[in-house]
Formats: C-alpha cells, sequence, structure tokens
C-alpha cells in the first residue's frame, strides 16, 4: 500500500537561523526567492499526497495565513511543541490511516521528487524507508552522519549517510509509544529492531538549510539545477 497522505514538519524553533527567524517562523524564510516550506508542498502536491498536513507552533499565524489558500489541514502545535514523533502522532486524526509521507522543510533539493521516488521504492514488509545522501554529498551538513546501508536495503545507525528529512513511514507504533513528546528515532529503533527500516539513496542532490550561511548553498545548488 503506497502511501496517502504527507506530513510536512514547519513547527521548529528554528533557533539556528539566529536573527532570521526573530520575525518569521524557518519555513518562511526564503530561498532563492521562495518561502522554503513552498517547494516542500509542491513536492507533497506532485507525488498525490492527499491530505497534507502541516504542523505549526512557531509564529503560527504567519504559516496559517501563507498556507490559507493551500489544500492542507494544520496540526496546531501552538500549546506545546510535540518533536517529530509526538507530532506525527498527534497529527493521525487528520493524516487517516495507511502509511504516510513525512517531509522536512528546511532543505533545498535537486533531482527527482523525493517522495515520488519514495513511493516507487515502497514494499510490503517496510516499517519504514527513508531517503538518505551519501555524508560526503550532504551540502551544508556538519554532522558525523546517521545511516549505514547494508545490501539489502535495511539501515542500521552509522556514518556513511544522512537522512534528509523526507521518509515513507508505518504510524502503527505510535500507539505503542505513551509520551507526547518524542523523536521519531523512537519508531525507528523500534523498526529496525525487526529488520524493518529501510534506507533509498537520493538521486539528486540536497542541501541542509538549518543555518543562515547554507542559504548560499542552496541558492547555488537550485541554481545549477535551473541551468
Amino acid at each position: 500500500m503506497i502511501p496517502r497522505a504527507a506530513m510536512i514538519f514547519a513547527a521548529g524553533l528554528g533557533t539556528r537561523m539566529g536573527a532570521l527567524t526573530a520575525d518569521r517562523p524557518k519555513p518562511l524564510i526564503e530561498v532563492a526567492g521562495r518561502p522554503l516550506i513552498d517547494p516542500a508542498l509542491a513536492y507533497a502536491k506532485e507525488a498525490g499526497a492527499d491530505p497534507i498536513v502541516v504542523n505549526v507552533h512557531y509564529r503560527a499565524d504567519q504559516l496559517r495565513a501563507h498556507l490559507s489558500h493551500e489544500p492542507v489541514r494544520i496540526a496546531d502545535e501552538t500549546a506545546q511543541l510535540l518533536e517529530t514523533g509526538g507530532g506525527l502522532k498527534a497529527a493521525l486524526p487528520l493524516l487517516g490511516e495507511g502509511p504516510v509521507w513525512t517531509l522536512n522543510s528546511d532543505a533545498a533539493w535537486s533531482g527527482p521528487n523525493p517522495l515520488a521516488a519514495l513511493a516507487r521504492a515502497w514494499r510490503p514488509g517496510m516499517e519504514a524507508l527513508l531517503l538518505l545522501v551519501p555524508r560526503e554529498r550532504a551540502l551544508g551538513y556538519a554532522g558525523a552522519g546517521d545511516f549505514d546501508l547494508d545490501a539489502t536495503g535495511r539501515l542500521a545507525r552509522g556514518t556513511s549517510y544522512v537522512y534528509t528529512g523526507a521518509q515513507i513511514l508505518r504510524t502503527e507504533g505510535l500507539a505503542e509509544i505513551p509520551e507526547t513528546v518524542f523523536s521519531l528515532n523512537r519508531l525507528w529503533d523500534r523498526a529496525a529492531a525487526c529488520g524493518g527500516l529501510f534506507g533509498l539513496v537520493h538521486e539528486g542532490r540536497w542541501c541542509d538549510v538549518g543555518r543562515p550561511e547554507n542559504l548560499a548553498l542552496a541558492e547555488d545548488l537550485l541554481r545549477e539545477e535551473a541551468r
């Protein structure tokens, strides 16, 4: 069963962006003349996601206004920031049953639609399918890596690949986590323990837009893609 619904994560505080988020939420910071959330929303619509859910917290009124003419449902986290796992769990009544796409809104991409690529690779038996890039090709990324990928496509914690913020995920396991605020790492660890955590390497390029100095990198990537 391929995903029907998509969740776009847009509730973060954006503290690493410094002064850029003093008067706006991070998803409304512009890269190459477009707010970050707009390409994420375009990917979801192009992939056929319905419904599309966006969670909001910091300066939520601005995001609501920006999205007011878009076919989205709003998951309101203004009372409490729930992290990725808690946010997805709270949004399940809006998303419905079945596997879902999730997509972070703070990245720039080239190449094929990341959500459509995940859908083409989704198979029975997968609990989660994460879109990855090799660490050496992760623009603007300063971490040690997230996962290793074996010959069967299964993932284990490691350093070779970086998670891009795009995935397909079965959500049934969320009911087994009693906490309200938690990371999706909890669900990934459960999926890995039963052999259901898989990865797919993105065919294009990817840039983390989580820091001010990465904006220029993202704009360079998008200019190259346009050419």
